[in-house]
């Protein structure tokens, strides 16, 4: 067969699914490449996936037998008002637990996976609890995904919820590669022990989330044990600052405030940036937040506004 692959988001960012598709069609002896409409000819099957619902559809004609559209950017369906997942289109699991395919990328030195999915949390926010689950679990030994690269993008939504957190940290440890926790580490589970576990992996930074403001105290109280204990502030510790959802502008700029106290560095996402007003002071507020170097250096969003 000849298999036609779209990754519609962009290729800025590695597809998973993509790369995972792409290894199982050549292991069955397919032939797989990159759609190309103009000098590509017909294709038996192509693949369109799509990561974020915002983004434009592929809008051009597709020159196939058979199309499969499928990402949580085609399985997020507006019914009755709300957003609702559709699980039609998930991997297969003889596809989902592949090698990926990572020559389609040219990725040679970084691995990208999962080792748990789900969250306990079910933010209003965010698709991830209707999409895998209200519970974390492990899904994958590092090993499935990882085969000695240097780098690993360890993409699981919330890693230290897994009831087996400490055998998937060990696995990280002992690759001595460099890990990026790409979604973040959810702070309010956070504990000495898994704090301590946490400064024996070879992270260059750690990212967590400060999304509502009646999380205050118990972010702030572990932020303060975990710096105190691993000894890592603003140059290795960023922190989500979740706006333009259900807080206000003094509330933003108070978690902001207080996380310049703790000496970690904040980092302010705009909730559905794309229908914000180009001159919003939340744009103004995450130009100054998010440039480190202004930051640092202008102690207040009244000084850096006027």
């Amino acid at each position: 067969m000849k298999i036609g692959l779209i990754d519609v988001d962009s290729h800025n960012y590695p597809n998973l699914a993509l790369m995972k598709i792409s290894a199982w069609h050549k292991a069955q002896g397919d032939q797989v490449e990159w759609y190309e409409p103009l000098i590509g000819g017909w294709y038996d099957k192509v693949y369109m996936s799509k990561v974020f619902s915002f983004t434009d559809d592929y809008q051009y004609p597709v020159n196939a037998t058979e199309i499969v559209k499928g990402g949580t950017g085609y399985n997020i369906q507006l019914i009755d008002g709300k957003e609702v997942y559709t699980r039609d289109k998930d991997l297969p699991d003889e596809i989902e637990h592949i090698y990926p395919d990572y020559s389609l990328y040219n990725i040679t030195d970084t691995a990208y996976g999962y080792m748990t999915r789900g969250c306990p949390r079910g933010c209003d926010f965010c698709v991830v609890g209707e999409k895998e689950g209200r519970q974390s679990h492990t899904v994958a030994k590092l090993e499935e995904f990882w085969n000695g690269q240097k780098y690993i993008e360890l993409l699981d939504p919330n890693p230290i919820a897994a009831p087996d957190w400490q055998k998937n940290f060990q696995q990280l440890i002992d690759s001595q590669s460099f890990v990026n926790f790409n979604q973040g580490v959810d702070i309010r589970l956070m504990t000495e022990e898994k704090a301590r576990m946490m400064k024996q992996i070879k992270l260059k930074m750690i990212h967590f989330a400060w999304d509502r403001m009646k999380d205050g105290e118990i972010v702030t109280k572990n932020l303060e044990m975990f710096t105190r204990l691993t000894g890592w502030e603003r140059h290795k510790i960023e922190v989500y600052v979740l706006t333009n959802f259900d807080t206000t502008i003094e509330e933003d700029l108070e978690r902001i405030y207080k996380l310049r106290e703790l000496n970690v560095s904040p980092y302010v996402m705009i909730y559905d940036k794309e229908h914000l007003p180009k001159r919003h002071v939340l744009r103004k507020i995450q130009r100054w937040a998010n440039s480190k170097w202004i930051f640092n250096s202008v102690n207040s969003f009244d000084e850096y506004k006027n």
